[in-house]
């Protein structure tokens, strides 16, 4: 049994509380903790840091405390609560850089398109900001354009799986011969396969719009996982190439 070290345990605690917030104040609180579009009216400057710690339901956050006591306890035991939530708050802001990027060239992608069919700006940020569309867009865009384009826009991100990707990018690091093994594939694979394969799954999934699951591809957040394994890996070689100056962690 792994004995869940401090920070793991008040991160857990923290998004535990999140949660039955918003099961008891509703899509009010989702207005204002999930991560919205920046341009969207809705945007607030704390949500790139509150939408870590909500999540759409219990099996969400449930998946994500549990990969997060699973891996998050051993580097907390290693670099201590100071460097761990330093390491986690980063990989979060990082998985909502890459994902807001991607939706601005989504976004951008899809608006360009109606511009230059004769629709103006203005006009069509006026109808989004009221949660609306207009059915003639379909006819201009493709199907995933379309989707991109009012997905981006409208949608929200809530959830800690950037950050937890983070973590089970530098678990990999530090214990690349660890065995691992998903649910539906019960036979144990190294960290160092493992974890690779997993982000090269969700980067597909991401620029595909599909989904391990089905159809649901646009309703997960891939690369805000790619996004937090990514600044999870960077900041690992950053910490491994200057391990021995003066100026490391202690």
């Amino acid at each position: 049994m792994i004995q869940v070290t401090e920070t793991v345990k008040q991160i857990i605690i923290i998004n535990v509380l999140f949660f039955l917030g918003t099961l008891l104040v509703g899509d009010a609180a989702y207005k204002i903790l999930a991560m919205y579009f920046p341009e969207n009216g809705f945007f607030q400057f704390w949500q790139p840091i509150t939408h870590m710690f909500m999540h759409g339901g219990f099996m969400h956050i449930f998946f994500n405390m549990f990969a997060l006591y699973s891996f998050g306890s051993a580097l907390e035991s290693i670099w201590g609560g100071k460097k761990f939530l330093f390491f986690y708050i980063s990989c979060g802001l990082g998985a909502a850089v890459l994902h807001t990027a991607i939706n601005y060239y989504y976004f951008n992608q899809g608006l360009d398109a109606l511009v230059a069919s004769g629709f103006y700006k203005a006009d069509i940020l006026q109808l989004l900001d009221q949660g609306k569309i207009n059915t003639q867009w379909q006819e201009l865009l493709t199907v995933s354009e379309f989707q991109n384009f009012t997905s981006a826009y409208l949608g929200t991100v809530v959830g800690a799986s950037g950050a937890i990707y983070g973590v089970i990018v530098a678990f990999a690091f530090l214990f690349p011969n660890a065995e691992l093994a998903l649910l539906f594939i019960p036979v144990p694979i190294k960290a160092k396969y493992f974890v690779p394969g997993l982000v090269l799954i969700d980067l597909y999934l991401g620029m595909s719009g599909q989904s391990i699951f089905g159809n649901g591809g646009p309703g997960i957040a891939h690369f805000a996982h790619v996004g937090g394994a990514l600044f999870g890996f960077l900041i690992m070689w950053y910490w491994k190439k200057n391990q021995f100056n003066s100026n490391r962690w202690h």
